[in-house]
């Protein structure tokens, strides 16, 4: 989907050339720029072509023309789209924890990039999916589709996001897991800690136990596949529902995580937005099942 921006040009950076604003204060990745530069109309000084190496003065306008990129996903139905935020350059979804992210060989044509795709299909528009992170198949909540390339550059590895998790067993205060996290069988998706794994830390906070379960409040550091799935299950309390990693508890038939809350930067604007998805009906149940049993 293509995109035009407009920048001013601020007073610090009157006499500078035009790469050092677009490297180093709006930060168009150098792949992005290599195809900008070989667009006539990729950029435009005042309605004229530039050059990256030319000087830019205050007050320029600098308008920015990304290249079109058309997905190659097929769609399928967009009915249950739970659609948070839309802008020029961003897509908030609340996802379901029955739908995957993107296609695999287990999953065709059931997947929110199929069902994005959709959506946008039925505005007349196709894009690239790009998700910024991605969340299991079995885990709800909110995810960030970055609508173009300069976006999702933008975006990576700079969002918050706050989760909510259930696990087994009894947690008070707060503390950290560090661990790394390996994948014993290149074939197979489970995950374990072990040495020479990648680098893992997740922060946790107790929000309320009743000595056999507890909510969790989750903040990661870093962005592992099935980190929080697997660090609690390392503890021996793998969370509610995660039979892969050894769950006996079947009071949810899901992994019980849930993406709560995202806070970002937006990648054109600059202003700090704020989003949040309740927990859905599955676990909210369990939440107040354990509260119940908390007070008595």
């Amino acid at each position: 989907m293509p995109r035009t921006i407009n920048y001013e040009i601020p007073p610090e950076l009157n006499g500078e050339k035009l790469i050092v604003f677009l490297r180093g204060h709006i930060k168009i990745s150098a792949r992005l720029l290599s195809k900008l530069k070989n667009d006539p109309l990729g950029l435009l000084r005042n309605g004229e072509h530039i050059r990256t190496v030319d000087k830019v003065f205050t007050g320029d306008i600098i308008t920015v023309n990304f290249p079109d990129e058309a997905g190659d996903i097929p769609p399928s139905d967009c009915d249950d789209l739970l659609i948070v935020y839309e802008d020029e350059d961003i897509l908030i979804i609340n996802k379901s924890a029955d739908i995957a992210m993107h296609p695999t060989h287990n999953h065709q044509g059931d997947t929110l990039a199929n069902k994005i795709a959709a959506y946008f299909i039925s505005k007349n528009k196709n894009i690239v999916f790009r998700a910024v992170g991605r969340l299991d198949k079995c885990t709800s909540g909110l995810v960030i589709i970055a609508l173009n390339a300069h976006a999702a550059n933008i975006l990576s590895e700079k969002v918050e996001k706050e989760y909510i998790a259930i696990a087994g067993g009894e947690f008070h205060g707060e503390g950290t897991i560090n661990k790394p996290i390996i994948r014993p069988d290149a074939g197979k998706t489970y995950r374990w800690v072990g040495e020479g794994g990648e680098y893992a830390v997740t922060h946790w906070k107790s929000i309320i136990t009743d000595g056999k379960r507890t909510v969790l409040r989750i903040h990661l550091e870093t962005g592992r596949t099935h980190q929080i799935r697997v660090h609690f299950a390392s503890l021996g309390a793998p969370l509610a529902g995660d039979d892969m990693y050894g769950s006996k508890d079947f009071s949810i038939d899901r992994a019980a995580l849930h993406c709560a809350s995202l806070k970002f930067l937006h990648p054109v604007t600059g202003k700090e937005l704020f989003f949040e998805a309740q927990l859905p009906d599955d676990m909210k149940k369990i939440e107040n099942e354990i509260k119940k049993s908390a007070s008595c």
